[in-house]
């Protein structure tokens, strides 16, 4: 149950977080191996790049890909909120006290992260071609062309194969290790922190909206180099032999990246990112939390109203 909860609660924040999503990959593409101030800018800031979507492709332009978004933050989030779920009952992650041990909940995160990221690479890489799609005017990196998700993965797999569709998978396990890890500790330990304090004692849907915003902040800041580079690596172009025309791997992306585009290049759209990864972290375990409650409560009262509870019960009472 733990890993459906993980799925539902990415779901719903999915819907709300995508259109973000499309502006930090367009963002991310812009000015692709080239010197800042040597290529056109399109995207100027976040708000200004979701203005020229809308006005060129539509509102729909901010929505491309959500199908597909949806079930890659389910596949992934199932797998990496289960998983920590899972190993938190078991107190491995916490002492004698509960409290969060930090280097356990960072190897834990960073292991879930790592196991859904790898479940659905192919679903980001799907993601990334389709959010890239732009009308002519603005558009940036490969355009691919894709008339949607099914014939995305079609097209992919009839040209590369199996593995095609789990290219750039190694950058996006690494950006999850560094991601998740990030994400999952901080919220962890804020949440502990606040409980300590008692601050919010009476609102803990609101203890756990401050602690994963905090998260957010940990983690665009850490994972965004590795998200562009994801993001490069699966947008790319490849030749004949699925070879990446622009990158040979993730060492070459970043050498690349860096001389070409210096370090500020490892933060194109990280305010989009930001503004996408705060909402949809915040309510990815907002509702994380919030279905872990109900479940919880849902398993206390058929403990109490069982047949077995009930007859225990009255023995006691004889």
């Amino acid at each position: 149950m733990d890993f459906v909860i993980g799925g539902l609660a990415a779901s719903g924040a999915s819907i709300f977080s995508n259109p973000f999503d499309v502006v930090k990959t367009r963002m991310q593409l812009q000015g692709e191996l080239q010197a800042r101030g040597k290529h056109q800018v399109f995207y100027k800031n976040v708000f200004h790049a979701g203005w020229v979507i809308a006005k060129n492709e539509g509102i729909r332009g901010l929505q491309k890909g959500l199908g597909t978004a949806i079930l890659m933050h389910s596949v992934r989030n199932s797998t990496r909120l289960g998983i920590y779920q899972w190993l938190h009952k078991k107190e491995y992650l916490t002492n004698e006290h509960g409290k969060t041990i930090f280097y356990r909940s960072a190897l834990a995160s960073a292991f879930a992260g790592a196991a859904g990221a790898f479940l659905g690479s192919p679903l980001f890489l799907v993601k990334t071609q389709l959010q890239s799609q732009a009308a002519d005017s603005i558009s940036v990196g490969t355009q691919h062309g894709h008339k949607g998700a099914f014939a995305a993965f079609r097209s992919i797999y009839h040209k590369d194969g199996i593995s095609g569709l789990w290219r750039g998978g190694n950058a996006v396990v690494l950006r999850a290790v560094v991601g998740s890890s990030a994400q999952l500790t901080s919220f962890a330990i804020t949440k502990d922190m606040l409980r300590d304090y008692e601050v919010f004692v009476r609102y803990p849907i609101v203890t756990s909206f401050v602690a994963s915003i905090i998260g957010g902040v940990f983690q665009c800041i850490l994972m965004n180099p590795f998200d562009l580079v994801s993001v490069r690596l699966y947008n790319q172009g490849v030749d004949q032999n699925g070879r990446g025309l622009l990158y040979n791997g993730i060492f070459d992306a970043f050498v690349k990246i860096g001389k070409k585009e210096g370090l500020r290049g490892f933060y194109k759209g990280v305010t989009a990112s930001y503004v996408r990864l705060a909402p949809h972290g915040a309510l990815c375990l907002v509702f994380w939390d919030m279905l872990k409650d109900l479940h919880e409560k849902h398993l206390a009262k058929s403990k109490v109203t069982s047949p077995k509870y009930v007859k225990s019960e009255n023995k006691e009472v004889r």
